[in-house]
């Protein structure tokens, strides 16, 4: 059935699509954004990406949209660490891991009751965090760091292991590293 005089494209053929931009992008792509290409419902692009996923295919939602992560170089060093600060000094946190060119790919905190719980972040730049920071204040919603006291655990990913001993170093002399 058309829809505003465009055909709809089968879903098998849809699905190839979604894949084909997500993997073509630097940055996310919005479940919005995505349906508006494919002329279909943000909520036709969620069960595609259901579908995908269960493929096993490397796609994170993060608050800025779907992301493919497939495509980062093998020689990207990757470390956890361990961090604790209030809330209010998030944003400097997720700064001063950013301004090393280090990747904070998620944050995980050790609930009591739920056990380890993670969620996507893939924030890379100064601009990636005020968007989160932004997001955070106009959502209410509390960060998963707020469960445990602001401890929490960080995956760090560079190009280099140098970059990531960089960011260490700026966390520790903040007071933030564990």
């Amino acid at each position: 059935m058309e829809k505003n005089g465009v055909k709809p494209i089968r879903a098998k053929d849809r699905r190839r699509l979604i894949l084909e931009h997500l993997q073509g992008a630097s940055d996310p792509i919005t479940g919005s954004e995505l349906a508006e290409q494919m002329h279909v419902s943000r909520q036709v692009i969620v069960q595609d990406i259901s579908l995908i996923k269960a493929k096993n295919v490397p796609i994170i939602a993060t608050s800025r949209g779907y992301l493919f992560i497939g495509k980062n170089s093998p020689e990207w060093k990757t470390r956890t660490i361990a961090c604790r600060h209030t809330i209010e000094e998030t944003e400097h946190e997720l700064n001063l891991i950013v301004d090393c060119g280090v990747t904070v790919v998620n944050v995980t905190v050790e609930h009591p009751l739920y056990g380890e719980m993670t969620g996507s972040l893939m924030i890379r730049s100064r601009s990636d965090v005020a968007h989160f920071i932004t997001r955070l204040k106009t959502t209410g919603a509390a960060l998963l760091s707020s469960l445990t006291g602001g401890i929490h655990l960080h995956l760090l990913e560079a190009p280099s292991e140098v970059q990531i001993d960089n960011a260490m170093k700026a966390l520790k002399r903040a007071g933030y590293l564990l």
